[in-house]
C-alpha cells in the first residue's frame, strides 16, 4: 500500500517538478536563422523548435502533425513573414488552435516586417513566378538587417515573458556588442566582392548583395520558382559570354546541376553558400553563417 502511495504521490509531483525545470517560453521557429537569434536573445529562457532545416526549401514545407503539435503549445512563434510561408504556416496555425500565434497576436512574429523590404512590387501577377506582394522576404542575408530585428525580437520577449526583461535587455547588449564587431570585421575582409557580378540559382541574395554591394548577373531560374530550363540556361549562356560573371551560387538545399551545366559551360566558378544557419558545417551559428558565406564567397575569386 506504502508502494501504491509513492507512485501516485510520484505522479501527482511529477508536472510540478517538470514546470520548475522546464524553459520559460515555448518558442517555434519557422527557419534555423531565426532559432539561432532567439538562442542569442533568450538562452535558458526558451525552448525552441526549429520548424525547417537549412537542406530544406522554406517556402514549401509539410505541415506535418508534429509541426502542428509543437505550434499548439507555442507561446511565440518567429517567422521570416512576407509571405514566406504562406504555403503552409497558415494551416498550421489553423490546425494548432493556439490563439498566441495567430496573425496580429504579440505570440507571432515576423521578422521581415521589423525591416525595409527589398523588391516590393507595384503588383503583383502569377505570370510572375513565385512573387511576394510585400517584397523579398530573405532578409537574414543582411547582417545589418539582423540587428535591427534582434531589437525588435527582443522586444517581444519581453512582452511575452515580462519577469525576464532584465535578462532580455542583457543578452541583447550583449549579442549587439558582438554583432557589430564581427560585423566590422566582415565588411573589411569582403572588401574585394564589391562590385562583383554574380548569377544566382533563385532571388535569394538581394539582401546579401546590397550589403556588400554586389551585382545580380542573373537567375538559373527563368521566374522566381520554376525550375531552371535548357532553353533559359542557353539565353544565360549567351549573356555572360557578353558580360561575364565572377560566380554562380546557390544554396544549400537547392538543386546543383544547373549551377554546374551553367560553370562548365563558361569557366565560372560555381559556389555553394550555406544560406541560413546549418547550411554548411561551418555555419552552426549566426557568426559562423556569415563567416563561412564570406570565406565561400572570396575563395571562389581565387
Amino acid at each position: 500500500m506504502k508502494h501504491t502511495i509513492k507512485i501516485v504521490v510520484a505522479l501527482i509531483l511529477a508536472p510540478l517538478f517538470h514546470s520548475a525545470s522546464a524553459a520559460d517560453i515555448e518558442v517555434f521557429a519557422c527557419e534555423p536563422e531565426w532559432a539561432a537569434l532567439t538562442q542569442e536573445l533568450a538562452g535558458e529562457h526558451a525552448d525552441i523548435t526549429t520548424a525547417t532545416t537549412a537542406h530544406q526549401d522554406p517556402h514549401h514545407i509539410q505541415a506535418r502533425p508534429s509541426l502542428i503539435a509543437r505550434l499548439r503549445h507555442a507561446d511565440l512563434a518567429v517567422c521570416t513573414g512576407a509571405g514566406l510561408e504562406v504555403g503552409w504556416m497558415p494551416m498550421l496555425q489553423r490546425q494548432s488552435g493556439n490563439a498566441k500565434v495567430q496573425n496580429g497576436k504579440p505570440g507571432l512574429f515576423e521578422a521581415a516586417m521589423q525591416v525595409e523590404r527589398l523588391e516590393v512590387p507595384q503588383a503583383v501577377d502569377r505570370a510572375m513566378g513565385d512573387v511576394h506582394p510585400e517584397g523579398n522576404p530573405h532578409v537574414q542575408m543582411d547582417p545589418r538587417r539582423i540587428a535591427i530585428i534582434a531589437v525588435a525580437l527582443s522586444e517581444r520577449l519581453k512582452q511575452i515573458d515580462p519577469a525576464h526583461a532584465n535578462d532580455y535587455d542583457a543578452r541583447l547588449a550583449a549579442f549587439s556588442r558582438r554583432w557589430q564587431t564581427a560585423m566590422s570585421r566582415w565588411e573589411a575582409e569582403a572588401k574585394p566582392l564589391r562590385g562583383k557580378r554574380v548569377v544566382t540559382h533563385h532571388k535569394s541574395w538581394v539582401y546579401l548583395f546590397d550589403w556588400l554591394g554586389m551585382q545580380a548577373a542573373g537567375q538559373l531560374e527563368s521566374k522566381p520558382g520554376l525550375p531552371p530550363s535548357a532553353g533559359h540556361l542557353a539565353e544565360l549562356k549567351a549573356e555572360l559570354a557578353a558580360k561575364p560573371a565572377a560566380m554562380v551560387v546557390r544554396a544549400a538545399y537547392q538543386d546543383d546541376r544547373a549551377a554546374q551545366w551553367l560553370s562548365h559551360e563558361t569557366g565560372i566558378p560555381a559556389v555553394e553558400l550555406p544560406f541560413t544557419v546549418g547550411g554548411s558545417d561551418q555555419a552552426g551559428d549566426l557568426f559562423g553563417l556569415f563567416d563561412d558565406t564570406l570565406a565561400r564567397l572570396l575563395q571562389a575569386l581565387k
